[in-house]
């Protein structure tokens, strides 16, 4: 049976810290998740195919091509731009031919980033393309975006980010009408800058106004006030970076209480399921797989330090994405936006 683009996923077989083996091993999950999936998989033929043989549901579902190069970590884009032959580069433009629908890559992400703009480019409409992520809160999963893409955002990027945002929420997290905010210094009407008053005045008159929440802050990230976080990118990261850190500490913090004497370590025993279960909300893999927003094919990194269950995560973010017609989504609600919008007063000079 001939493959469909449509059920495609192009994949950096060398991606990633413990490549190709996390990847691999990843993909053989993420297979039985997804029945209808195929991946092409890119990278040396000689370190995959021994671990493709190997896989009980992969190996049916798999086509192997050779890529003589690989994107170092520590690689800078302009260099890895250079490199035609790089397993990244090649998965890349397998969604440029159109002989699949994404790609996913847990490796270098400026070099990511870098080349899915230059190669891929951004969809008709859309000025520039956003990082989005999932992160947990005290009401359940939040969509964050932009996260590190674009340092300065005038009042139309935000607003089409707010609209990738919503889309993203509702194929990805399953929420009907998720709900919007703008990453503020304060919740009041009269708080931020220019940009950001003109994009929250656009935003209410848009065709996703009443889903529109108004301003939010940053405790307002973990408190779930909000589905969507709309922010610039400088603001993003380091809203994502604190995060990562606050879990990251809360985790240190536990284990040196519950190893800290006997009576500590008795408190562990009996506190012993609930601790699990916090274990698994707050688990990094679970929220694995950033995604690159409005540009033309399903771009996703995964976390290059991530094990093969984080790595099956991000290929289900892809292939949601990917089954959902993402791309047309977007194209509609920008469609809708700018009808809604004619009348108004420019929100900002587009960038080339």
């Amino acid at each position: 049976m001939a493959m469909s683009p449509n059920n495609i996923l192009a994949v950096d077989g060398m991606g990633g810290d413990a490549a190709p083996e996390v990847v691999i091993a990843g993909l053989e999950l993420a297979a039985l998740r997804h029945p209808k999936a195929q991946f092409l998989i890119f990278g040396d033929t000689a370190r995959l195919s021994p671990l493709l043989a190997k896989t009980r549901r992969l190996k049916d579902r798999a086509s192997l091509r050779h890529a003589s190069d690989v994107v170092g970590g520590d690689m800078k884009p302009t260099v890895a731009l250079r490199l035609r032959d790089s397993s990244m580069r090649r998965a890349i433009d397998a969604v440029l031919d159109n002989e699949a629908a994404g790609v996913i890559s847990a490796g270098n992400t400026g070099a990511l980033l870098a080349l899915s703009k230059i190669v891929l480019k951004t969809l008709k409409g859309i000025d520039r393309p956003a990082m989005a992520a999932i992160a947990p809160s005290a009401k359940g999963d939040v969509v964050m975006l932009d996260l590190g893409l674009n340092v300065v955002c005038d009042a139309r990027n935000l607003v089409e980010f707010a609209m990738m945002g919503e889309i993203f929420a509702k194929l990805v997290l399953g929420l009907p009408t998720p709900s919007l905010g703008l990453l503020n210094i304060g919740s009041e009407e009269g708080k931020g800058n220019e940009v950001l008053r003109t994009a929250a005045a656009a935003l209410r008159e848009s065709p996703i106004g009443a889903q529109f929440y108004g301003f939010v802050e940053g405790h307002d990230i973990a408190a779930g006030t909000v589905d969507v976080v709309v922010t610039d990118g400088f603001t993003g990261n380091v809203a994502l970076k604190t995060g990562e850190g606050a879990l990251k500490l809360v985790g240190d913090l536990l284990r040196r209480v519950f190893s800290s004497g006997p009576m500590a370590k008795a408190g562990y025993i009996l506190a012993r399921g609930g601790l699990k279960r916090l274990r698994e909300w707050l688990d990094p893999r679970r929220y694995n797989g950033a995604v690159l927003l409005g540009l033309n094919g399903v771009v996703v990194k995964s976390h290059g330090g991530t094990d093969a269950q984080g790595f099956a995560h991000a290929v289900d973010v892809a292939m949601d994405m990917i089954s959902n017609d993402f791309n047309h989504r977007i194209a509609e609600g920008l469609a809708a936006m700018d009808r809604a919008l004619l009348a108004s007063e420019p929100l900002g000079t587009p960038h080339g």
